[in-house]
């Protein structure tokens, strides 16, 4: 037994469709060429059998190194790209291979705020104008239109009157609140947030952190937050998915996963975190190597190349996604024994 306690069978998340996004088995494969003459495409697998749910209200943290298929989960989960199998349900339709019209509803309720404050706002078209276009496709009338422009500018902390300036005319944070004001605009229930804060200053994340979890207070919508920042994610997270090579190795409420990780990679990005005593001496690394290719994936367990307590057995049985807490989930043959120093 190990000191999580014995593993349960691996299991849906929620069970019946009853939460707000339900994400099962989801993939995300690209094909990016053949392994040689007359052989077939090698196919990337970006996101590889990720099941997951947002309730109502809540935030769920998608963590990970660069490379390890969250921002790729979070587009699927947009519709922006095709997912290569499984299912998607929001709000209990399953919206996994809907097109157009059939898409629209989801439009509406299921919002984006992208990395790049700048990059994700049209240069050419004044704030009214960027803010305002979802509603516009939506078909709202102009008065309703200009009306909830008003709101919104308010609720993101930007004067009325700014939404006559253009994009450039704005401070990396006044653009990632205009991101915000339009994701806003057309009262999403859901809103998927890719490395929302990670192009903004550490003074000016706080203050759009806040800004979200104002929001969330006062209209109970939730995030799927996207971030490699672990205590950007534990600042707003009630649970936290971790993300290796296109899969979760583990998934917990915040408190817990912080406290007692129970995957030994969790384990290790808590530890590389920057001490901010310049007193303390810094220990070794947590974690050494690179993030292996997702095109050929290590066998048995795929962070096995990079484990400090790897065995025989991670070379060829690779672990289930399984139970060992209430709500805490560890794709691991021994989970909460890696304690790094």
């Amino acid at each position: 037994m190990s000191e999580a306690g014995s593993p349960q069978p691996e299991k849906r998340f929620s069970g019946a469709r009853a939460s707000l996004l339900e994400v099962q088995d989801l993939a995300v494969h690209f094909p990016v060429g053949a392994a040689g003459w007359g052989q077939p495409k090698q196919m990337l697998r970006a996101v590889d059998g990720v099941s997951l749910h947002v309730e109502a209200g809540e935030t769920l943290g998608i963590v990970g190194e660069s490379g390890c298929g969250k921002t790729t989960l979070g587009r699927a989960i947009l519709r922006l790209l095709t997912p290569t199998a499984g299912t998607i349900y929001f709000d209990g339709r399953d919206v996994t291979r809907a097109t157009g019209a059939e898409l629209a509803p989801m439009r509406r309720a299921l919002q984006a705020i992208f990395q790049d404050p700048f990059g994700s706002l049209n240069p050419r078209l004044r704030v009214r104008d960027i803010v305002g276009e979802p509603l516009v496709n939506l078909g709202w009338p102009r008065a309703r239109i200009e009306a909830r422009l008003v709101e919104v500018m308010r609720i993101v902390g930007l004067p009325p009157e700014y939404a006559t300036r253009y994009p450039h005319a704005f401070s990396g944070g006044q653009r990632q609140r205009i991101g915000i004001a339009r994701a806003l605009a057309p009262a999403p229930r859901l809103i998927v947030c890719d490395e929302a804060v990670s192009a903004l200053d550490v003074s000016i994340q706080a203050q759009i952190l806040n800004l979200l979890k104002d929001v969330q207070a006062e209209f109970g919508v939730a995030y799927l937050f996207v971030s490699h920042n672990l205590a950007v994610v534990r600042h707003l997270s009630h649970r936290v998915a971790v993300m290796y090579l296109g899969r979760i190795v583990e998934l917990s409420d915040e408190a817990g996963l912080f406290a007692t990780p129970l995957h030994p990679y969790t384990a290790a990005l808590i530890a590389a975190v920057p001490e901010p005593d310049p007193t303390k001496t810094p220990g070794p690394p947590a974690l050494e190597g690179d993030l292996p290719s997702p095109m050929a994936p290590p066998s048995g367990c795929t962070f096995r190349t990079r484990c400090p307590i790897a065995q025989a057995r991670c070379t060829v049985d690779a672990p289930a996604l399984a139970q060992y807490a209430p709500g805490r989930f560890a794709r691991c043959h021994f989970p909460g024994t890696y304690r790094p120093l």
